[in-house]
């Protein structure tokens, strides 16, 4: 049921916008539900009794009410005492940001009042709420009695009564909300009331207004934007409605919609009812968020992406952190462990046994056809349409600026197909500039791609022991360097006929392989490759172990990744073709960023191996006192390391590849940190990457 319910609507007139100018009903609630007065002298402008029950309230109220001004010829409606002008309208109103006076308009005299009044109430009639009825697709009908349009039926399940129906006196509202609302035996008895009389003669707009008129309040549509749509050629009031943008958003038709559709109508020459009314969207009252999602909020009202191994990690108690918008285990702690024991653990376990490690959150973007690899030469500062099938070869992406973007691995499937992957973070816009750059710079090209980051499941197996434990669930010949050498990127199959890719490439800086299978068989794979390895000792280790690894190793990845890189900074200058173009190469060859000064990622050690390294620390020469004019650089990632007993980390340094060996000072005032530490090569753990090859 739709109970009694209807909105008082505006009048047209000039400088209508201007503060101190609002609709009776709001001026009177204002004054009998909260003692507030719109000001301290009221004029009233209205075209029905109802306005006159706001200037009766407000004197009661003991706000002066200088005038009624009624644009009708007469009224039988109770002024209580207070000056009545017929046939009068305000043509314009004056004041800046308050009301300073009006312009009146009676009986085509135009003259100034002399009134003191700073606040105006108007009133321009009532519209009965039929939004909740016409979201069922109906269309409401036109009521000349009530100059508005009333609800049409919709069947028993939705019943108008009151002013949402029309009828505007109290004994009507009461009667029909009473007789509605009863379903069985004897209507309720109806309490007496005194009704006060309700007429309307249609005013749309004032004619003679000075200045603009608003009709809609919300987007700013005046007056003279409606016959403008009508001149252009939007008379179909839907079209109106976008070409001047009345009754949307929000405000969905509540206040001027009427007046435009009359407006509109006279400029086409037709009826208010011929013209119609737009189509009325949800939600007709704001709704908040808190109604929309109930107790099931969430954290920050995010939804939850669970990757396919989560219900693996979580029987094994793993700790879960967001990274790119993932739950990703980031360590798995047992009894009596805080999280560096435990990642200290998981880091000793997969450098001397194995490991398992939940990689799922890597975007992954299948590209295919017969520029595939043509394609990727424009995107990575390396080639790519060189590279053979069945291999893998790690990746660089640059801004047009010339800084790098992102890094990964692509491999190449077949002479037509690539996968690439991407840094978790950034997944999302690695796809989205993708697909700018096939769109808007190289269209020509015959290449599609697809991200199917959520299609497959991926883990990472590393340690001395992973090729053992790998080869108890692979189908066919075991693997070794000759069908499987480093980087390789091959199609599989698993536990007797499970379709899976392998590709032999390494984060932690052991021989390592990632296994990719699709997303409904990730946690019962995990499983069974703890199972596999069991014999060798294999843990599950989280984002923390692998920060730790990749450190070692001088890998780079967030804290060197930043924004302000380059690949010369990061120690990649190598990779960047002198033989091709591809984003960024131009402006990467730019003065400032080949300088030699520039910070460039180095190694860092503590002097007295007992000192902890902290992130964010700046570096500065041993000679000079800290400030900012003194800064060399900073410490960008540092972890601690269980294979070598101490912490360490990368920095970025400047004119720091020659600066090997020397000793800085370590700062950080906040933190109170001060110590000295020596610059080294950013791999502090198997330079030689025998380990990689074992």
């Amino acid at each position: 049921m739709l109970a009694a319910g209807a909105e008082e609507r505006p009048l047209v007139f000039g400088g209508n916008d201007k503060p101190g100018v609002m609709l009776a009903s709001a001026m009177r609630t204002y004054a009998n539900r909260y003692a507030a007065a719109a000001g301290k002298s009221i004029i009233v402008f209205t075209n029905n009794d109802s306005g006159y029950r706001t200037a009766r309230d407000m004197k009661a109220h003991g706000v002066q009410v200088e005038v009624i001004l009624d644009s009708r010829a007469a009224s039988e409606a109770d002024a209580g005492g207070i000056p009545v002008l017929f046939e009068a309208s305000i043509a314009t109103v004056h004041g800046g940001k308050r009301v300073t006076g009006i312009k009146i308009d009676q009986e085509k005299e135009i003259f100034h009042s002399s009134l003191p009044g700073d606040a105006i109430a108007m009133s321009g009639g009532w519209n009965p709420i039929v939004n909740l009825m016409c979201h069922r697709g109906a269309k409401p009908i036109w009521n000349e009695k009530v100059a508005a349009f009333v609800p049409p039926a919709v069947g028993d399940a939705f019943v108008a009564a009151g002013s949402a129906k029309g009828s505007m006196l109290l004994s009507e509202c009461l009667a029909e909300g009473a007789s509605a609302g009863t379903l069985k035996g004897k209507p309720p008895a109806i309490p007496k009331c005194r009704d006060e009389a309700f007429a309307l003669t249609p005013l749309w707009w004032v004619k003679d207004s000075a200045g603009k008129a608003f009709v809609d309040y919300q987007n700013d549509v005046t007056l003279k934007d409606l016959p403008l749509a009508a001149q252009e050629g939007y008379s179909d009031i839907e079209l109106a409605k976008r070409y001047t943008t009345t009754g949307m958003a929000t405000d969905q038709g509540k206040l001027g919609n009427v007046n435009a559709i009359a407006i509109l109508g006279e400029a086409t020459g037709q009826s208010i009812e011929k013209v119609g009314t737009t189509t009325f969207r949800p939600y007709y009252t704001p709704v908040s968020f808190g109604a929309l999602a109930g107790p099931s909020v969430g954290h920050h009202f995010q939804p939850v992406r669970k990757t396919p191994l989560h219900d693996w990690a979580a029987e094994l108690g793993a700790v879960f952190v967001e990274t790119g918008l993932w739950m990703r285990s980031s360590w798995f702690p047992r009894d009596g462990e805080d999280w560096l024991a435990s990642a200290s653990r998981e880091v000793l376990g997969t450098r001397n046994g194995a490991g398992l490690c939940d990689v799922s959150t890597l975007g992954k973007i299948d590209i295919q056809g017969k520029d595939a690899g043509a394609f990727l030469d424009k995107l990575y500062c390396n080639t790519f349409s060189a590279l053979a099938i069945g291999k893998a070869r790690y990746g660089l992406m640059l801004r047009e600026d010339g800084i790098v973007f992102d890094d990964g691995t692509t491999s190449r499937l077949a002479d037509d197909r690539f996968v690439m992957t991407t840094t978790t973070a950034n997944a999302a816009r690695v796809m989205s500039h993708i697909e700018f750059c096939h769109q808007a710079l190289w269209p020509e090209l015959d290449v599609q791609y697809v991200s199917v980051t959520e299609q497959w499941a991926q883990m990472a197996i590393a340690g001395p022991c992973a090729r053992a434990t790998l080869n108890k669930i692979v189908d066919g010949p075991n693997l070794d360097d000759v069908n499987t050498p480093y980087l390789a990127a091959r199609e599989i199959t698993i536990m007797d006929g499970l379709q899976a890719r392998l590709f032999r490439i390494s984060f932690s800086g052991e021989h390592a392989y990632e296994l990719a299978v699709p997303a409904d068989y990730g946690s019962m794979v995990a499983r069974t490759i703890l199972r596999a390895g069991a014999e060798f000792a294999i843990v599950p280790y989280g984002v923390e172990a692998l920060s730790i690894m990749r450190i070692e190793k001088g890998h780079v990845a967030g804290g060197e990744l930043n924004g302000t890189t380059t690949a010369g900074d990061l120690g990649l200058g190598k990779m960047m073709s002198a033989k091709k173009d591809y984003i960024g190469r131009m402006m990467a060859a730019r003065e400032g960023l080949t300088d030699p000064a520039r910070q460039c990622v180095v190694g860092i050690r503590p002097v007295d191996r007992r000192d902890k390294l902290r992130s964010g620390s700046h570096l500065l020469k041993l000679s000079d006192r800290p400030s900012m004019a003194a800064d060399q650089g900073y410490i960008s990632s540092v972890a601690w390391s269980p294979m070598l007993d101490m912490w360490l980390g990368l920095a970025l340094l400047s004119n720091g590849r020659n600066r090997i060996g020397e000793t800085v000072q370590v700062f950080d005032g906040l933190r109170g940190i001060h110590m000295n530490a020596v610059i080294t090569e950013p791999m502090h753990f198997d330079p030689e990457n025998k380990r990689l090859h074992a």
